[in-house]
């Protein structure tokens, strides 16, 4: 499904349509697909990274990791669109669904849950595996910059689809620094947008590990190539909209972005662990290690 969006939006899904879409019956097909296209595929993403974490990691710990992620992710998401922070002033319209207190599409939580999902996974095979304080840390900023490495075609397809808005201020008089930070330079996006980005990533992957520490994710979930199978599938779409808006720069800069973490994992394979006794996945058992 993700295959043909990406591949529709690249060719006949692009403005302007062609004119056998632009018949009555057509077009209410094609309406029905930009109402509940969005929704699905995000929620399909999610319920893939769902089932392949319970399998994993069982089933308590997989969902505490899920309602946990959601959680962070969805209070990020409130505060940005509620006070622009940490991302800058932006806004969801209504082509992804039902919005959580009229802010937040509910399925958003759900992406950034199977996306660090598979960013933790990659980790799991590029970084060494160690519990120590100091390794939870580069694991947490490694995978905060592998899912960051998505928004880079993201959001400019997103922007250029109508799926939210940046409400950007007047440049008129700001100093530089603020110019680049705030000012719509890419597709109409501020830089702040992956800072914001590449900190929540962080903040929700610290908090995921402290639920399953680096040696599990390195043991139980890297070893397959799913969450990189994944990873990579959900690049499909917002490349496809990228090309069929002739948005190149995001086109390539996003292929190259998403295509680096890829390859280093996929040529590394999974790490070496070490003796460390595998906890009970069967019964679903919780392993919240220490800070």
């Amino acid at each position: 499904m993700m295959f043909f969006s990406g591949l529709a939006f690249a060719t006949f899904l692009s403005p302007p349509f062609p004119e056998w879409l632009q018949t009555p019956s057509n077009q209410k097909i094609m309406m029905f697909g930009f109402k509940w296209g969005g929704q699905t595929t995000v929620v399909l993403g999610a319920l893939a990274g769902l089932l392949h974490s319970i399998g994993r990691l069982g089933r308590r710990t997989a969902i505490l990791v899920f309602v946990t992620s959601f959680g962070i992710s969805l209070g990020s998401e409130l505060l940005g669109t509620g006070t622009g922070l940490p991302f800058g002033p932006y806004s969801y319209t209504n082509q992804l669904g039902y919005k959580v207190f009229g802010l937040v599409p509910f399925n958003i939580p759900t992406s950034w849950f199977f996306m660090l999902y598979c960013s933790l996974a990659i980790c799991g095979r590029i970084l060494p595996a160690k519990d120590d304080n100091t390794s939870r840390w580069w694991w947490s900023l490694v995978a905060g910059l592998v899912l960051t490495a998505w928004d880079v075609s993201m959001d400019p397809a997103m922007v250029a689809s109508v799926h939210w808005l940046w409400h950007l201020p007047s440049l008129e008089g700001m100093p530089l620094w603020q110019n680049i930070l705030i000012g719509g330079h890419f597709y109409g996006m501020p830089l702040t947008n992956w800072l914001g980005w590449l900190l929540t990533g962080i903040v929700v992957a610290r908090v995921m590990l402290m639920i399953v520490p680096p040696t599990r994710w390195a043991r139980d979930v890297s070893p397959s190539k799913f969450p990189l199978a994944l990873y990579a599938v959900n690049a499909v779409l917002p490349l496809g909209i990228c090309i069929g808006r002739g948005l190149w720069a995001a086109f390539v800069l996003g292929a190259i972005a998403m295509a680096i973490p890829l390859c280093l994992a996929l040529r590394k394979g999974p790490q070496p662990v070490g003796s460390a006794t595998r906890p009970s996945s069967a019964r679903g058992d919780v392993a919240v290690a220490g800070r």
